[in-house]
């Protein structure tokens, strides 16, 4: 190997891992043909190059080709007449010298290579000094769990920096993911290319919970948001076991296995609604223990039943969007692809990194972004409950719209898809006015309740599912029967209210 022309930077018993030599050849292949230039630009970056004086000099390059104009010794020379680290090294003659033998034409994508892997073993070093610098440091409170958490965090960036080659897509291999969505849902039976609601109308209107995508599910409470992605969570679920016994493989299941992110109800709790609606048992009379023999022994057959469903709970109390990344990066890991759909129960109940501590709306902002980030890099799934600021209540027509969504407009614009869902039976039923007591009653009490009971009876056990926004369709709204008892929703196979509207404005 020739001389290196450039000394150290490092003493030699604590050198970083690096090859000067194949970052020289690379500058003069590039600065020799542009052509190759244009196609390293888009894998390096300037910080990946050891030398810093060869760092600027790609960087130059770089400049002078996004702009479209040639780079090679003649048009670099005047950017570095005055530069120090050039001078050190001859001049800008040094330019002309790297194009010399013209050795690194053969090699330069593997050379590029080198140096990228080469920047990443020196990130891992400085990754692991600092991990030791935070480790050793006993000056303020410990906390081993939160450290963790920032080295998994520290060298996921690691991982991610760099994939630029893999993020860009041909046409063609754009096309082929097209083709396998379609193929995926021509095999589901129609209207579903992403994972299944098990809600055949809701499938319709949405196509299925696509990768990458952030759904936010909100609502007053009372409405029933925890139930429905309860609901959703177990019928995915449900259809990757059931997909897998028959055989299918599991890029074609339009199941999933799916991480339940509970941040308001113990584990134990969805645990029950999830047995109380399969067993069509009361999740109340679950919790009293006020059940028979019989139902008994169908909670029972529920559970066996259930005992390989892939849903895994996690009720971590007062968790921050960064641990949430870390325990989905750890599922990932241990799942793989089948990892497809991850529920967050409830937004605000998250925590930003305690920068915005002192700004709940940027605090928020920073939480829903971070959310979408997740969907993008792990490529799941996000669904994510929300809460609805109270001035829904102060409106005749109680059904929410997406300025409802509270303390943050950015949950909005990060959103792929936002649903509502609301319950007219809820508020009926708190309007009851009073109950007739018999002969004697006023004409008026007796009408009025009357009026009511047609009413509720019209609304009784009815949700709407407005999806308010959709990046990928029409918006709308979808009719679902829900039994509060067992916490359930399914698809409503009667004709809908009365003179109702299914479009959304």
């Amino acid at each position: 190997m020739a001389t290196n022309p450039i000394a150290p930077t490092q003493p030699e018993e604590v050198r970083l891992p690096s090859n000067v030599e194949a970052e020289a050849a690379l500058l003069g292949a590039m600065m020799i043909d542009n052509r190759l230039a244009d196609d390293i630009i888009d894998r390096l970056e300037a910080e990946h190059f050891f030398e810093p004086v060869h760092a600027r000099i790609y960087s130059r390059i770089k400049e002078l080709r996004v702009a479209d104009m040639l780079a090679n010794p003649v048009t670099l020379r005047p950017m570095f007449a005055e530069d120090e680290g050039m001078k050190a090294l001859g001049g800008p003659a040094y330019l002309a010298q790297l194009t010399g033998s013209g050795a690194g034409l053969i090699g330069a994508r593997q050379f590029a290579q080198q140096i990228y892997d080469l920047a990443m073993l020196r990130a891992l070093v400085t990754v692991g000094r600092t991990l030791v610098e935070r480790a050793m440091d006993t000056s303020e409170t410990v906390d081993p769990r939160s450290q963790i958490e920032k080295a998994e965090e520290l060298l996921f960036e690691v991982a991610g920096e760099g994939n630029t080659a893999n993020a860009v897509k041909s046409f063609s291999e754009a096309s082929k993911m097209a083709i396998r969505q379609a193929d995926r849902a021509l095999n589901s039976g129609g209207n579903l290319s992403g994972i299944t609601t098990g809600l055949d109308s809701v499938n319709s209107k949405i196509g299925g919970m696509h990768h990458s995508d952030l759904m936010i599910l909100a609502g007053r409470p009372g409405m029933g948001k925890t139930s429905l992605a309860t609901n959703i969570a177990y019928n995915a679920a449900r259809r990757w076991m059931d997909d897998k016994v028959a055989g299918i493989p599991p890029e074609r299941s339009v199941g999933s296995k799916v991480a339940f992110f509970s941040l308001e109800m113990s584990a134990d709790q969805l645990a029950t609604r999830v047995l109380a609606e399969q067993s069509r048992i009361s999740s109340e009379a679950l919790r009293m223990g006020r059940i028979s023999k019989a139902e008994f022994g169908r909670l029972a057959d529920a559970a066996a039943d259930l005992n390989d469903l892939p849903l895994f709970i996690d009720d971590t109390a007062g968790l921050t969007i960064s641990g949430l990344h870390t325990r989905v990066r750890r599922l990932k890991r241990k799942l793989g692809d089948e990892l497809g759909l991850v529920i967050v129960d409830y937004l605000q109940l998250l925590q930003g990194s305690g920068r915005s501590t002192d700004n709940r709306v940027q605090e928020i902002s920073e939480i829903s972004r971070g959310l979408k980030t997740l969907a993008k890099d792990m490529n799941v799934s996000v669904l994510a409950l929300s809460q609805l600021s109270r001035q829904v209540e102060s409106r005749e027509d109680k059904r929410p719209q997406l300025s409802d969504l509270r303390e943050s407009g950015s949950i909005e614009q990060d959103a792929d898809m936002v649903w509502f869902v609301f319950r007219e039976d809820y508020y009926v039923a708190a309007r009851e006015p009073k109950v007739p007591q018999g002969e004697g009653d006023d004409p008026k009490i007796i009408e009025d309740h009357a009026k009511w009971t047609m009413e509720m009876q019209r609304v009784d056990g009815l949700a709407e599912l407005i999806v308010a926004k959709q990046r990928h369709g029409a918006t709308g709204k979808v009719i679902l029967r829900f039994e509060p008892e067992i916490t359930r929703f399914s698809d409503y196979a009667g004709l809908g209210y009365a003179g109702m509207d299914t479009s959304y404005e």
